[in-house]
């Protein structure tokens, strides 16, 4: 339900058409309810210039009059969710009496039941600001849907973002438990240092061995072996070594734990095995974080794969 916030400006009553209210004022008074434009009785009645009790017993005098397409009682609910100011002055509390809301046949009503040269001229006013409030909807219904449209689009790429957030929050809090192995996971453009953490991690929990099937290995490759505990073999399958690679080989196997560079010219994506875990990884290890990539567990032996591109 929409309100208007405008409320607790004082309207004086009309008395003549000089000091009749102005439209502008008799807008802060109409709201959606219901979807519904209304107004309520202790408003109108500022604007007649009686007593909101007043009004409501010349209404209930003449209850035939008002249908309820032309005047209805507010909820407790509805008057507990609204800016609307209660007889006490606090929004919600403590409500003395549940207020009436008047469409504008309703308005249009109240002028022959209250009998007043006033009620007539304050009416026609009002029948305006309604109908000038209807005519800016009408003319505006397109922005209005643009705006809609922007609000949900937005909304949807929040939701998008929040749920990626997410996701890496998970596999983060995974990578942080050393006992568990990830079972799948993205990482998106820019996670450099988390897709390298990500790599080590995996490197640090080998106990045995580390196969690695990459066609794209550079020197950072081989650093990153450098993570596993002693005594852990490394393996490189790749599509083939150049003579720098080769160079980079020998110079990093004189100084620290071997690795040894096989090469495996049908293999066309990127694996990990990790003593018996055989993981799927969408980019080369020298390039993590540079582009989106997936990684996922599988569930076939590791055994089988290497059987297949040592042929």
């Amino acid at each position: 339900m929409a309100e208007n916030n405008n409320l607790q400006m004082p309207i004086e009553a009309a008395t003549d058409n000089d000091t009749l209210p102005t439209q502008r004022h008799i807008e802060s008074f109409i709201y959606n309810i219901r979807d519904q434009q209304v107004m309520l009785d202790k408003d109108l009645a500022v604007l007649y210039g009686v007593e909101t009790r007043v009004l409501n017993q010349a209404v209930k005098r003449n209850m035939e009059r008002f249908p309820e397409h032309f005047m209805f009682r507010l909820t407790k609910e509805e008057c507990s969710r609204s800016q609307f100011v209660t007889l006490n002055g606090k929004r919600g509390e403590n409500i003395k009496y549940l207020p009436y809301a008047f469409t504008d046949n309703g308005i249009a009503m109240l002028s022959a039941v209250l009998k007043s040269k006033t009620a007539v001229s304050v009416s026609i006013r009002i029948m305006e600001a309604f109908t000038a409030m209807r005519h800016f909807l009408a003319t505006n219904a397109g922005i209005f849907q643009r705006l809609n449209t922007i609000e949900y689009n937005q909304l949807a790429l929040q939701q998008h973002q929040d749920e990626a957030d997410k996701r890496i929050d998970e596999v983060l809090q995974r990578l942080e438990e050393k006992d568990s192995v990830p079972m799948q996971g993205i990482f998106y453009d820019g996670q450099i240092f988390d897709a390298h953490t990500f790599v080590c991690d995996l490197i640090r929990q080998a106990k045995q061995r580390i196969v690695l099937i990459d066609n794209y290995v550079d020197d950072t490759v081989l650093k990153r072996l450098d993570k596993r505990s002693p005594n852990v073999e490394a393996t490189i399958y790749t599509k083939q070594i150049s003579a720098a690679l080769q160079i980079d080989i020998d110079r990093h196997n004189a100084q620290y734990a071997p690795v040894e560079v096989r090469v495996a010219t049908n293999a066309h994506d990127r694996f990990m095995i990790i003593d018996d875990k055989l993981f799927h990884i969408g980019a080369s290890i020298k390039d993590l974080g540079k582009k989106v990539f997936a990684f996922s567990l599988m569930a076939e032996a590791p055994d089988e794969l290497l059987l297949r591109i040592s042929r």
